[in-house]
């Protein structure tokens, strides 16, 4: 099964369309960590990351890993982290997985440059969630409905293809 983003603003799986929002400066096969672009490509999914205070038990064939407050993912490109799920640390830079903001109450990461990482090529690339679909920092983002339906069509094997 894939998920496609067909174009900016709509994200397809099966018979369905969702609406998304995508990186503020599009789409790029040349992608640098802080240009703001979402990675073009064919990539696999990681595990479901939930917030269980918040969404008790979302129904999905992926591997489900609820976030703890200590929980960060590390984007510092000095760090030999990067690129990975870490334990806070106040010496590392970090996207904060446990948030006051609800948009990373349910996430998956879209596997870019996980499997042999190079420094600077881009970091936390997930599939989040949305209220208002403002332009993301090179994630793509959709609604909370739409996630949960989502979560349901996908399972390990799925891939996402950024076009």
């Amino acid at each position: 099964m894939r998920i496609i983003l067909k174009n900016k603003e709509t994200l397809l799986c099966e018979d369905f369309e969702f609406s998304c929002s995508i990186g503020k400066n599009g789409t790029t096969l040349r992608k640098f960590e802080g240009d703001k672009k979402t990675p073009k490509g064919i990539y696999s999914l990681g595990p479901l990351y939930y917030r269980k205070d918040r969404i008790h038990n979302p129904k999905t064939k992926l591997k489900k890993i609820e976030i703890k407050r200590f929980m960060g993912w590390c984007d510092d490109v000095n760090s030999k982290h990067y690129n990975k799920l870490i334990k806070k640390n106040k010496n590392i830079r970090f996207e904060n997985l446990y948030r006051k903001q609800k948009n990373y109450d349910l996430l998956i990461p879209i596997n870019y440059n996980t499997k042999k990482i190079k420094k600077k090529k881009g970091s936390a690339i997930f599939l989040h969630l949305t209220k208002n679909y403002n332009k993301t920092l090179g994630c793509i983002a959709i609604s909370k409905n739409d996630m949960l339906i989502l979560l349901k069509l996908i399972n390990k094997k799925t891939k996402i293809e950024i076009l």
